[in-house]
This record gives structure tokens, sequence and C-alpha cells, in this order.
């Protein structure tokens, strides 16, 4: 069974083939350590990222929210959603993303 700890640490490094293993070995998508959720923490790396100046990109969050986690839930840092996130933090890359997935048809 896939490990979220290990999940958190694939995003923590970038390592997408690490978080495609972890998620496919069946890692909880929606576990929360350290008070943000998976998908919220893909996306603190990839806003850290574009502040530091290495460009946007959406791997991270895209593969998450692949697996089926849910950018509208509210949890972690204040209770905001992975959508509010990328809002506050400039991602229009995972804006646009999390937007497209919303309207999706079932």
């Amino acid at each position: 069974m896939g490990d979220a700890y290990l999940a958190h640490h694939a995003v923590e490094m970038g390592d997408l083939e690490s978080l495609r293993e972890e998620i496919a070995n069946g890692a909880d998508i929606e576990a929360v350590l350290g008070n943000i959720s998976l998908l919220q923490h893909a996306l603190d790396v990839e806003i850290s990222g574009i502040h530091g100046g290495h460009g946007m990109h959406v791997d991270l969050t895209a593969l998450v929210l692949a697996a089926g986690a849910d950018p509208f839930r509210k949890t972690g840092w204040n209770e905001i959603s992975a959508v509010e996130m990328a809002e506050e933090g400039g991602h229009w890359l995972a804006v646009a993303l999390f937007r497209a997935w919303g309207h999706r048809d079932s």
C-alpha cells in the first residue's frame, strides 16, 4: 500500500516518478500531513518555484489532481481550498486547470 508520507516527500523533492508510484500503490491522496493536503503541498512547491524565478509548471498538481484529489475541498492551511491557495499564490496555470477540472462531464 502506498504511503502518504512518502507521497508528500516525493512532492517536496519534485520527484514525479516516485509520486506516481506512491499514488499507484494506493497512497491516500486526501491525507493531510503537517496541516497540508497532498494537493496543497504540490501547489506550495510549484508556487515556491514561481516566486523563486524557476518558471511556472503544473506537473505535480496535475498528477495529484488526476489521481482524484478535490481542488475545492477546504483543508489544511486556514481551511482554504487548493483553488484559493493557487489564486492567492499567483499560480494562474493551476487555477485554470482546477476550473477546467470543475467543469468536466461527470
